[in-house]
Parts: structure tokens; C-alpha cells; sequence
């Protein structure tokens, strides 16, 4: 059933204006609901007088976590433009097929990034480049808000089944994706956080990055949704998240991070005497975290809440009740309220408790499919159901545990890194003639890449041309710790790479 989007920050700042709504950490700019809704506005009236932007056009964002980021995705949502942030991290040929791929109407661009911006403004259309700044005033992004007066939109325009962002995932195919996410998903996602315990009283500490679901979604967004405060960090910083969830007068009811934001916190000096009296969810995901990370955690008396989704479901689809996780370390947790669930065959039938099987997930959580690419996105469903690639079982009481991606796909840092984008960028160089990569454990980073490589007859290449090459076309988290010659891959009878026997090779041959 589609009904009209109704704005949440609107709602709060009728009901809960005074109410904290948001700080920007590395500015220690703070607004109320009142306060950040007038912002909000201000930003919509800029875009769609000042630029005339307007329903469907991408309104792209490079930037750090901050304030303007979630300012700009609300005021997309007032004038039914789509909400469309970029990993920062990335090199300019790796932004460049995402703004041509995606055909952005506007780039909204931090100032410390505005040299690769600048190279990719002649892919921009009709509003061109603007520039901010966290905190700084004579930007021209501050200076349009001072130039506006505040105005009314027509929310009953945009209905749940609009998009109201595109995520870019990495691609199977070397190329990166658009997972857009309508009101709908974002809605349900927001909805499904109940086992987290969000309400107008949660505080919480916004440590992942704005381009990613996990900064967006996991919890801010749900946040807002309740009435709660967001207090955005502008870029992670191990030692001051411990200090901010220490300290009583701040009170921290809520933070998320991967396995990685974990560790460097628990590597910290102070860790061991650390206490966290306001804390009453810890969110754990994005990649597979150790047993001995978790019972870290949950030694000190953290509610640790492991949880798993992914940009194009919810992202939240399996959440381990506070009260189980000690019980069930390993596990995921059980599945959200609104979603359909199941670990299944290769022909979709549901597998009994025990049996390893591929994740499928089906329901209003779902992404609406892969920007401008359907044969991608028919390739992502069967039947309704979201296919994975995830392997995964239930034991006996329903929880659930991942073993593995049935896909080459790895998790870096958080990051997913596609071993196709990668072999595509080696492949590219003189002199190869074949990549395989893989990724293998870190203990760091969760996971990091190996690659295999096979040089052609008659030429030579260094490890450190190789890699100095992938520093020029990948992110930093996308370029292999670890590099190879080999004759030839091991292989099936029909010329496949076997990439689970290129992971049990040993190290020794690495650099």
C-alpha cells in the first residue's frame, strides 16, 4: 500500500521543539528539533529556487560525517529529490563512473575535498558546485541558508514507494551499484531497530560514515525517526569515542560500529578501567566479528548487540536480543519483525535448523533495485526474494549464524570490496595476464586482499608497481596487503578459478 511520506524531523519540531535533535562534534554546532528543521528548509529553498532541483534529481554529497549531511537528506525529502552520497574515500576515477553512472543534478562538497570535486564538475549538471564547511559561515552553502526565508513543501507529493536515496556498492562486475532506498525501506529499517531500544531519550553516537547505510542507518536515521539526539563524529576517532561514551554528563545510550571500531576502542590505554554508565545498546556489525572481540565486550558488562544487514535490505534484517548475546556469541541474532526470512536451498526451499544455506529475504525492507542497471537487479531476486549470496544456518530456536559469503565479496574495515573491481584495475596494467583475488583474515581489519598474479610471457613487473597502481584507480581499504606470482591458478575442468583453494595457500610467498 502506498501512502505519503511524512517528515520526521517536522513532527518532532512541532511536538519536541526544544529538544536536542543534533551535534556536530568537530564544530560543536548543537540544534533543536526547531532549530535543525528551519536549516532543513532553508536547504530545500536554496536547491529548488536558488538551483531548481526538483522531484527525481540526485543531489550528491562528498563529504565526512556531519551535520550537513543529514541536512541535505532531509531537505531531499522536501522537495522529492534523491538523496545521493558518495564514499569520500575513493580515487577521482573510481567518483568519476559513479557521477557519470548516476548523473547528479548537483555536488554538494566538503571544502577539504573540493580539488577532486572540481574534476568531476564538468559531469555535473544544471546546479553545479557548492562548497561547506562544518562550522565555517562564509561558505556558499551557509551563505544561500542566510540568503532564504523559511517556507512550506508539500510533503503529500512524495509517496512511500519514491526513492529517497542511492547507496553505491561495490560491483560484482567491477563496477560499482545504486541501491535506492525508498521511504518505505527507510521507514520499515527505522521500524525493525525495536530489539535496540530507541527512543526520545537516546543519545547516540554516530561513528560510521554518512555514504555508508551503516552511518546513515545503524542508528541515526531510526534516531531521528524517535526523537532522539544524533551526535555525529566527523571522522572515527578510537580515543575520543571512549571518552564521549565515559563521560555521565554526555550520556551515550546508543552507539554501532564494525568489529574494527570495536578493537581500536578496546586497544586504548584507559579501556580496561572504561565504564560506560549510560550505555544501553552497543550495535555490532558490518563484518564478521571474532568470539574473543564479542566476550571482550561483554566481559566489561557492555549490552553488545550483534546484528546483520547489508545497503540494499533494511539494512537491519537479524538482531540478537540484548538478552541472549552471551548465550549465543557467533550468532547474528534472530529476524526483524517486517521481513520475510529464510535460509534456503538453490531452489529456495526453506532449509530446517542445522542445514547451511544461502540468506533470502523478501518484504518492505527491500531495496526498489539497482539504479539504472535491471538486469542486475532481476539477477538480485528470485521470486520476490532477495538473494544474498550469504551462507548461513538456524539452530533449533531460530537464531541464526553466518558461516560465510557464498560470494567472492569481502568485508574490509567495514567495507565491502568486490574482487572483480580489483582484478579489473590490475589486469589493466601492462604485462598481466591474469588476477585472482581473495580476501583472508586480519586482525585488524576483519578481512584484507591477497592477490594472485600472472605475468605474461617475456615481461616482468614488481610487487611495488602493482600496488602503486592500484593507489591511483582503488581506496585505500581496496588495495591487496599481500601480492603473489604464480604459473597458473588451480582450476575446475571448465577454466573456473577454485578462489577457496587460492585462500589456503600460505603466506610465505606474500609481500
Amino acid at each position: 500500500m502506498q501512502f505519503r511520506y511524512y517528515d520526521w524531523i517536522d513532527h518532532h519540531a512541532r511536538r519536541t521543539p526544544k529538544k536536542l535533535a543534533v551535534v556536530d562534534l568537530a564544530s560543536d554546532r548543537r540544534f533543536t528539533y526547531r532549530e535543525f528543521r528551519e536549516r532543513i528548509v532553508l536547504v530545500a529553498s536554496f536547491l529548488s529556487k536558488d538551483l531548481s532541483i526538483g522531484p527525481g534529481d540526485r543531489v550528491c554529497v562528498i563529504a565526512k560525517s556531519c551535520v550537513e549531511a543529514f541536512e541535505i537528506q532531509f531537505a531531499c525529502a522536501k522537495i522529492g529529490a534523491i538523496f545521493l552520497p558518495v564514499n569520500w574515500r575513493l580515487t577521482p576515477h573510481e567518483l568519476d563512473y559513479i557521477v557519470r553512472d548516476a548523473e547528479p543534478a548537483v555536488l554538494l562538497c566538503e571544502r577539504e575535498f573540493i580539488g577532486v570535486a572540481e574534476k568531476l564538475v564538468n559531469r555535473i549538471g544544471r546546479g553545479g558546485l557548492v562548497e561547506f564547511a562544518p562550522g565555517a559561515v562564509g561558505t556558499l552553502y551557509e551563505q544561500a541558508i542566510a540568503a532564504h526565508e523559511s517556507a512550506e513543501f508539500a510533503n503529500s507529493l512524495i509517496d512511500t514507494e519514491s526513492v529517497w536515496s542511492i547507496l553505491y556498492t561495490s560491483g560484482t562486475t567491477g563496477h560499482p551499484k545504486g541501491a535506492m532506498l525508498s521511504y518505505r525501506m527507510m521507514l520499515t529499517n527505522a521500524v525493525n531497530f525495536g530489539p535496540a531500544r530507541l527512543t526520545q531519550d537516546s543519545v547516540f553516537l554516530c561513528a560510521m560514515p554518512t555514504f555508508h547505510t551503516g552511518g546513515l542507518n545503524c542508528y541515526a536515521n531510526p534516531v531521528f525517526y524517535v526523537g532522539g539526539t544524533v551526535l555525529v563524529m566527523h571522522e572515527f576517532d578510537p580515543a575520543l569515542a571512549l571518552t564521549l561514551m565515559e563521560d555521565p554528563n554526555i550520556g551515550v545510550t546508543h552507539f554501532f560500529g564494525t568489529p574494527a571500531h570495536y578493537l581500536f576502542i578496546s586497544q586504548q590505554d584507559r579501556f580496561e578501567e572504561a565504564r560506560f554508565p549510560a550505555l544501553s545498546v552497543a550495535g555490532l556489525g558490518g563484518a564478521p566479528a571474532t568470539d574473543a572481540l564479542v566476550s571482550t565486550w561483554i566481559k566489561k558488562g557492555v549490552p553488545l548487540q550483534p546484528a546483520y544487514g547489508m545497503s540494499e535490505i533494511g539494512p537491519a534484517i537479524l538482531i540478537c536480543d540484548l538478552e541472549h548475546v552471551s548465550r549465543k556469541v557467533g550468532s547474528a541474532g534472530q529476524p526483524v519483525m517486517h521481513i520475510d526470512f529464510k535460509v534456503a536451498a538453490p531452489d529456495g526451499r526453506e532449509l530446517p535448523p542445522g542445514e547451511v544455506g544461502e540468506i533470502w529475504v523478501k518484504g518492505p525492507v527491500l531495496m526498489s533495485g539497482y539504479w539504472r542497471k535491471p538486469d542486475a537487479t532481476a539477477d538480485a531476486f528470485r521470486d520476490g526474494w532477495f538473494v544474498t549470496g550469504d551462507g548461513a544456518y538456524r539452530d533449533k530456536e531460530g537464531f541464526v549464524f553466518i558461516i560465510d559469503r557464498l560470494k567472492d565479496m569481502y568485508i574490509s574495515g567495514g567495507e565491502n570490496v568486490y574482487p572483480a573491481e580489483v582484478e579489473n584495475v590490475i589486469c589493466a596494467l601492462p604485462g598481466i595476464a591474469a588476477a585472482a583475488v581473495v580476501g583472508i583474515p586480519d586482525d585488524v581489519w576483519g578481512e584484507v586482499g591477497r592477490a594472485f598474479i600472472i605475468v605474461k610471457e617475456g615481461h616482468t613487473i614488481t610487487r611495488e608497481a602493482i600496488i602503486e597502481h592500484c593507489r591511483t584507480h582503488l581506496a585505500k581499504f581496496k588495495i591487496p596487503k599481500g601480492i603473489a606470482f604464480v604459473e597458473d591458478f588451480p582450476r575446475t575442468a571448465s577454466g573456473k578459478v577454485l578462489k577457496r583453494d587460492l585462500r589456503s595457500l600460505g603466506g610465505a610467498a606474500f609481500q
